[in-house]
């Protein structure tokens, strides 16, 4: 029982001992690096703090092969601790060095953390990329002339590595593109002359210097596809022209009712003219029967009176031109 005891405890120190004293990793550094480079000690620490020994060491022998023996074990430990991707970082610094690309440490830990892909960058300073502006579709823009043309550019960018911490996605460069070429189709004078030079946009789009400020360099900008739209001119001009024929039409319909209800006003007017001047015509027989009785007015006079009205409504009677007042005379001397 004893003896068993003692044998578990011997394996369990054995598996202690090469958990936190990795010596298949500190002989493949000594192999490697040489003796020195990383120790035992280097190694234990690494457990103790929970890093993974074999990516440091993995990173560490890659970068001093690849020429980069400024980097230590120590920088790479406080890369990982800061939450930063180890592995990229070693490759990006291979990368960059093999390609020429100025890149440091610092630059290239502070990119990886601040959530860029340095290695992703990094590749792409080497071999740069194509972005479609529109990312799909086409951009449609007038001319002067009032035609429609669609156009879609192809922008090709490499990695502003330096730009990389706060600089602007590539999101940024499709919309800045494509404000360049609704900028550029406005401002010419016809749609003919975008069709005969498409080069003219991409030289216009390169003059406004649209990579500022981003984390790429628009190496160059090519018009992949130009087609005619409609002819929004002549849309809008006859939009403008109903517009018009409404706003024409309204104000005639407003001046047709203004007439309208003038009309109806004199006609009212005459109505109440004509019912004063019949007013004035019934006073008539009463003030000669007041007359009469006052003693102003006698038989004679109102005789040669009736004798004249008489004549009067003969002429008229005559000419064709008897108006309604002389049949009044009568039915005054009826009642007299």
């Amino acid at each position: 029982m004893v003896s068993y005891v003692m044998l578990v405890s011997i394996v369990l120190f054995v598996f202690i001992i090469f958990y936190f004293v990795p010596l298949g990793l500190w002989v493949q550094s000594v192999v490697s690096l040489g003796l020195g480079r990383i120790t035992i000690i280097d190694l234990i620490r690494m457990r103790l703090r929970k890093i993974p020994p074999r990516l440091v060491v993995d990173g560490i022998i890659n970068l001093h092969k690849a020429g980069l023996e400024h980097i230590s074990t120590s920088m790479l430990e406080t890369h990982y601790l800061a939450g930063g991707d180890v592995a990229n970082v070693t490759f990006s610094m291979i990368a960059a060095n093999k390609a020429n690309i100025p890149l440091e440490f610092e630059t290239s830990t502070a990119i990886d953390l601040a959530g860029r892909d340095i290695k992703t960058a990094v590749e792409t300073s080497v071999y740069p990329k194509v972005i479609d502006a529109p990312a799909s579709g086409t951009l449609a823009a007038v001319a002067k002339d009032g035609i429609e043309v669609k156009a879609r550019a192809r922008v090709t960018v490499r990695t502003n590595i330096p730009g990389l911490v706060g600089g602007a996605t590539d999101e940024t460069i499709i919309a800045r593109v494509g404000e360049g070429i609704v900028s550029a189709i406005g401002s010419s004078d016809s749609y003919k002359n975008v069709l005969e030079n498409p080069d003219s946009i991409s030289k216009f789009v390169l003059g406004k210097g649209l990579d500022a400020g981003t984390a790429f360099e628009i190496l160059s900008i090519d018009i992949a596809d130009v087609d005619l739209g409609k002819n929004i001119g002549a849309h809008l001009q006859a939009d403008q022209a109903e517009a018009d024929l409404r706003v024409a039409q309204a104000r005639a319909e407003t001046r047709r009712a203004m007439a309208v209800a003038e009309e109806q006003e004199m006609k009212a007017r005459t109505q109440e003219m004509r019912a004063k001047v019949v007013s004035s015509e019934a006073e008539v027989p009463l003030a000669m029967s007041q007359a009469f009785r006052e003693g102003k007015l006698g038989v004679f006079d109102y005789v040669n009176m009736r004798n004249i009205q008489s004549d009067t409504d003969m002429r008229e009677s005559i000419s064709g031109n008897k108006d309604t007042k002389s049949t009044e005379a009568p039915e005054s001397r009826d009642n007299d």
